[in-house]
């Protein structure tokens, strides 16, 4: 296992990174699912293509279907088809987990997924994990648009973002070591208010996937590069590399 960690460059304060973020990219808009169902439908909606399409499906589901469980159980096999085809690659079995995620909630929620919000957060992190494609990184993004986030949940975009910054140790073989450094880092900076959660993960997502890419990052571009101790740790590598090769 290789870690390392940026100390001699100071972390940037939370508040003023997603600041510097926001002001680069504007106010982000929320996912238009509401509820741990539409939530987790919303996960589910396509594979490896933009928040566009997923949105397209999405609302798809709603119009021609209906968004709740007995709609999508019950519906129209044929309609189904032509939206998962839209969502992407093997929509088969896209339909398949659609169907799925509407007989858990019938069979184990009474039809009301909302229920588990009344839940402890570890108890509703469990109940979230039965549903397809649904593990704890996707369970703690639900919860936490629903307002019941526990830290601020961060997929692998933003998780590259903040360790870059300096936020917690950049491991290369253990992810879980990794995130579980950063949250340590960033829990007296979360923002107080759940929106401004959201807001910060989906923030720090774009910016991973836009700008702070994982081979590629445009440093020169980023809004964030005077408070960032990655470009520090490149240069310093690269002088290092040129003092080695005279």
């Amino acid at each position: 296992m290789y870690a390392f960690a940026l100390h001699s460059f100071p972390m940037p304060e939370l508040k003023k990174l997603i600041a510097a973020l926001k002001r680069a990219y504007g106010t982000p808009k929320l996912p238009p699912a509401r509820g741990p169902f539409e939530l987790v439908m919303w996960e589910n909606a396509c594979y490896l293509l933009p928040d566009e399409r997923r949105a397209q499906v999405f609302e798809g589901l709603r119009k021609q279907i209906g968004m709740n469980a007995k709609a999508i159980l019950n519906g129209n096999p044929d309609t189904l088809l032509e939206l998962a085809t839209l969502g992407g690659m093997r929509p088969q079995v896209r339909v398949f987990r659609w169907q799925e995620v509407a007989r858990i909630t019938l069979s184990q929620f009474d039809g009301d997924l909302d229920q588990i919000l009344k839940l402890p957060y570890a108890q509703a992190k469990k109940a979230l994990k039965q549903f397809p494609n649904i593990g704890d990184p996707g369970a703690e993004k639900i919860l936490m648009y629903c307002g019941a986030a526990q830290g601020l949940p961060l997929e692998w975009n933003g998780l590259r973002v903040l360790t870059r910054a300096g936020y917690g140790r950049a491991h290369q073989r253990n992810y879980t070591a990794m995130y579980r450094s950063v949250q340590e880092a960033i829990k007296d900076e979360i923002p107080g208010k759940a929106e401004a959660v959201a807001q910060a993960h989906l923030l720090l997502r774009q910016h991973g996937k836009e700008i702070c890419k994982d081979k590629s990052p445009q440093c020169h571009q980023c809004p964030i590069k005077d408070m960032c101790a990655y470009p520090a740790k490149q240069l310093k590598m690269f002088s290092r590399s040129v003092s080695a090769s005279r």
